[in-house]
């Protein structure tokens, strides 16, 4: 694995801080206690809030100045001079954490100070500790091991993961006729990542609220195991720090974006 070791290395701390401080809440009452409103607009639950602190302490421990962008603190810098800018989400998949469903995960990204770029992603699955990981233009990684995305073009026989309820019925519906089957696991890091290794064909949200604490390290891992991430037009995706983005993501292995491209904007 030809990655920064150095970054890697960071995040394995990072993610360790993560279990160990909520290992013990996963699946109890306590652990939905409602805390506060994050800085994404949603509840903050007691797990996020234990997750993130025992990760901001391990950055401070870590002794490099940082720009941390977090899904429920929003941004807060360590130390008085950034050598990196980190995007997060403490924990991914809250709601499957508190009802004991074993699918949740920590999602870091890595860019430069100025963030004009991610170029380390990193999602560690919290139940299996399965650890994926991708430096810009170096690969995408499945535990050291090499990943690429599924090379299946017959829409028809495709796995897809797809959000888009309530308002975005009519588009859900009509990606539902096109292809086989449908998951939605409830935690987009990870779906991400199972698109990157070719466990899923696909991954598409509609519902227009996309966050980029959610994609950031998803969105690398994919494109360095040869997908494609776009906006709804076929557009490069961007994101805005922390805000909840009216944009939709449709990210493939590569070879049938167009047509998902075509049915998801019908």
């Amino acid at each position: 694995m030809q990655i920064d070791t150095k970054l890697l290395g960071l995040c394995e701390r990072v993610s360790a801080a993560s279990y160990n401080a909520i290992k013990n809440l996963v699946g109890t009452p306590e652990a939905d206690t409602t805390l506060y409103i994050g800085a994404d607009g949603t509840p903050t639950k007691l797990i996020d809030e234990v997750s993130e602190s025992a990760i901001f302490q391990e950055l401070q421990n870590d002794g490099r100045s940082m720009r941390v962008i977090s899904e429920e603190f929003g941004e807060k810098q360590i130390g008085s001079n950034p050598e990196m800018t980190i995007v997060m989400d403490p924990l991914d998949g809250t709601h499957n954490a508190l009802a004991g469903i074993p699918f949740y995960s920590i999602s870091i990204a890595i860019a430069n100070p100025c963030h004009d770029g991610i170029n380390f992603g990193y999602v560690k699955d919290l139940v299996t500790g399965d650890v994926y990981c991708a430096e810009l233009g170096k690969g995408a990684y499945l535990n050291g091991q090499r990943i690429h995305t599924s090379e299946n073009s017959n829409l028809m026989e495709s796995s897809i993961s797809v959000y888009g309820y309530r308002h975005n019925v009519t588009k859900t519906a009509n990606i539902s006729q096109a292809i086989r089957r449908i998951r939605i696991l409830g935690c987009i890091s990870l779906e991400l990542c199972y698109v990157a290794c070719g466990k899923l064909d696909a991954y598409i949200d509609v519902r227009g609220s996309l966050r980029l604490t959610d994609v950031a390290a998803g969105k690398l891992i994919i494109e360095e195991a040869g997908g494609m991430v776009t906006d709804e037009k076929g557009c490069k995706l961007l994101l805005q720090d922390n805000f909840i983005n009216q944009v939709y993501m449709v990210a493939t292995n590569g070879i049938f974006h167009q047509s998902i491209l075509e049915i998801a904007g019908r």
